[in-house]
C-alpha cells in the first residue's frame, strides 16, 4: 500500500473526527496511522456492538466500515443510519461483495463502496471526497444565513490609533484564545473580527451572530443546536452555529446583551470546547475560536451583575479597544474617498465632485454614530445629489446659499446708500443697483459663505473658478483705477 498523502489537506478536516470499524487489527492500525495525519481524533472498534458503544458517547463525523463483521454485519448496523442529528458520512469496505450487497449499501445512504484490498491512496481520497462534501455544505449553510457577507475585511485609515489596531490584529491572529472587542457602535468591531479571522489563517468560515437579535429562548438552539423533537416546533434538527463555525471563528456581536442564564452554558463550552445540543445528551468537540464584541463596558456590568465575573475573564484573554471616529479624523482622508467609490460602484452612480468645504464640514462634526454613520451619510449625499455640506446645511435648517440674506462684505465699489454688515443685513438686492453691482455683491457673498472656498462657490454659481477669478481680477483693476 503506498500513501501519499498532501499534508497542506491536513488543517482542513482537524474539526472532524473519524471512526474505524474492522475486526482486523492490521487494518485498524493502518487506517489509525494515516487518518491521525489529517484528523485530530480517530477512534477504532472491532465490532458493530462496539462501534455503536463509542458512537454513543462521542459525535463522529466519518466512520469507515467493514461489512462483514463478528456478530452484526455493517449493512445491520441500523442505528448509524437512522439517527438523523448524529448522522455521519459512511465508507463501507469488504473483501467479499457481490452487486446486492454493494446496492444495498448505497441504498442505506453510503457516501463509497470499496473493496478489499486496496491501495491506501484510495481509501484516502474517498475520504477527502466525504470530507470536501462536508465542508462545502457547512460553507453553504453559512452563506444561506448571509454570514459571509459581500464585505471587506481591510481597515481604512492612516492615523495613529488605526496604526495600532491594525498591529493588534496581527498579533492577536495567531492564537487560538478568546478576544473581546470594545467599542461603540459603528466604529467597525465586526471588521475587527473578520480582519483577526482572515489573519488566523484558520480554515473554517467566520460565523457572526448578534445576541442582541435572537430572542433569549432560541439562542440555545441557535448557538448550539437542537435534536429532533427536543422542544415544540422543533420539527427538525439543527447543527447549530459552533458547529458550523467548527474550524473556523464565530463572533458573537453584543454580547452584553446575552442572558444570564445563556452566559453560564456558554462559560461551560469555553472550558470544555464541547457543545450538547438542546435534548441531546451527548456533548459534541468543537474547535472553534470565539471573538465577542459590545459596545459596553463589560467591567461595569459585571460589578453591576448583568455579566458573569468568570465569563467575562474567560472572554477577555485578549482585548481590543476600537477608538471612535471623532478621535481619529485623519483617518477621513482615506475613509471619505474609499465609501464615496464602493458606493458609487454599488449604486451605478456616477462620482460625485464635492469640494474642499465639504471635506472640512466632516472634519468639524463629532460622528455619534461613528463610521456607520459616514457611510450612511455618503449613501445619502450620492442618492440625493447634494453634498456633504449642502446636506447638512438643510437637515440642519440652515438655507441653502442661493436663498440667503444678503450680507455685503466688500466697502470698494459699493454705492454709499447699500448698507453694510456693520447695521442690518439687507433683504434681497436694492432696485436701484445695477446688474454689475448684483452680480458682485452675490458672488463675494457666496465666497464669504463657503469661507472662502471659490470652488465651492463656484460650484453653487454654476461656472467654471476661471470665471471667479477673472471677475476677482476685473474688480481688483478698477479698485486701482479709483484710487488713481
Amino acid at each position: 500500500m503506498t500513501n501519499t498523502i498532501d499534508s497542506k489537506q491536513a488543517p482542513l478536516y482537524q474539526a472532524f473526527s473519524v471512526l474505524v470499524v474492522d475486526d482486523e487489527q492490521g487494518m485498524q492500525t493502518i487506517l489509525k496511522k494515516a487518518l491521525t495525519k489529517w484528523f485530530s481524533k480517530v477512534d477504532c472498534a472491532s465490532s458493530v456492538d462496539e462501534a455503536e458503544s463509542l458512537r454513543s458517547e462521542n459525535h463522529y463525523d466519518l466512520i469507515i466500515l467493514d461489512i462483514n463483521l463478528p456478530g452484526r454485519s455493517g449493512i445491520e448496523w441500523e442505528e448509524v443510519f437512522s439517527d438523523e442529528y448524529n448522522k455521519a458520512e459512511v465508507i463501507f469496505m469488504t473483501g467479499y461483495a457481490d452487486l446486492e450487497t454493494a446496492i444495498s449499501a448505497l441504498k442505506l445512504g453510503a457516501s463509497d463502496f470499496i473493496l478489499k484490498p486496496f491501495n491506501l491512496e484510495q481509501m484516502m481520497q474517498a475520504v477527502k471526497r466525504c470530507m470536501d462534501k462536508c465542508l462545502n455544505e457547512r460553507m453553504q449553510y453559512a452563506l444561506k444565513h448571509d454570514f459571509e457577507r459581500h464585505t471587506t475585511s481591510q481597515i481604512i485609515g492612516q492615523s495613529e490609533k488605526t496604526k495600532q489596531l491594525k498591529q493588534l490584529i496581527v498579533q492577536f491572529s495567531p492564537s487560538r484564545a478568546s478576544v473581546l472587542i470594545e467599542g461603540e457602535s459603528g466604529t467597525g468591531k465586526e471588521l475587527v473580527a473578520r480582519g483577526i479571522h482572515e489573519a488566523s489563517g484558520r480554515k473554517g468560515p467566520f460565523v457572526p451572530v448578534n445576541c442582541g437579535a435572537i430572542a433569549p429562548e432560541l439562542l440555545e438552539s441557535e448557538l448550539f443546536g437542537h435534536t429532533s423533537g427536543a422542544f415544540t416546533g422543533a420539527k427538525k434538527s439543527r447543527e447549530g452555529l459552533f458547529r458550523v463555525a467548527n474550524g473556523g471563528t464565530l463572533f458573537l456581536d453584543e454580547i452584553g446583551e446575552m442572558p444570564l442564564t445563556m452566559q453560564s452554558s456558554l462559560l461551560r463550552v469555553l472550558e470544555q470546547r464541547a457543545i450538547r445540543p438542546v435534548g441531546s445528551e451527548k456533548e459534541i468537540n468543537v474547535d472553534v475560536r470565539i471573538v465577542a464584541a459590545t459596545n459596553r463596558n463589560l467591567q461595569k456590568e459585571v460589578e453591576q451583575g448583568r455579566f458573569r465575573s468568570d465569563l467575562y475573564y474567560r472572554l477577555n484573554v485578549l482585548k481590543i479597544d476600537v477608538t471612535p471616529l471623532r478621535d481619529r479624523k485623519s483617518d477621513l482622508r482615506e475613509l471619505v474617498p474609499f465609501f464615496t467609490q464602493k458606493l458609487c460602484k454599488e449604486l451605478a452612480m456616477p462620482l460625485p465632485k464635492w469640494a474642499h468645504e465639504d471635506v472640512s464640514a466632516m472634519n468639524d462634526y463629532n460622528w455619534p454614530g461613528n463610521i456607520r454613520e459616514l457611510k450612511n451619510l455618503i449613501e445619502r449625499c450620492i442618492l440625493l445629489g447634494k453634498p456633504p455640506a449642502h446636506y447638512w446645511r438643510e437637515i440642519s435648517g440652515i438655507p441653502h446659499p442661493t436663498n440667503i440674506s444678503v450680507t455685503l462684505s466688500h466697502v470698494a465699489g459699493v454705492p454709499e446708500y447699500i448698507e453694510t454688515r456693520d447695521r442690518e443685513p439687507a433683504t434681497g438686492y436694492p432696485n436701484a443697483w445695477t446688474l454689475k453691482d448684483v452680480e458682485r455683491a452675490h458672488i463675494e457673498q457666496l465666497v464669504e459663505f463657503h469661507d472662502g472656498n471659490k470652488s465651492a462657490a463656484a460650484r453653487d454659481l454654476g461656472v467654471a473658478r476661471k470665471t471667479l477669478e477673472r471677475k476677482y481680477k476685473e474688480w481688483e483693476s478698477e479698485g486701482s483705477e479709483n484710487v488713481e
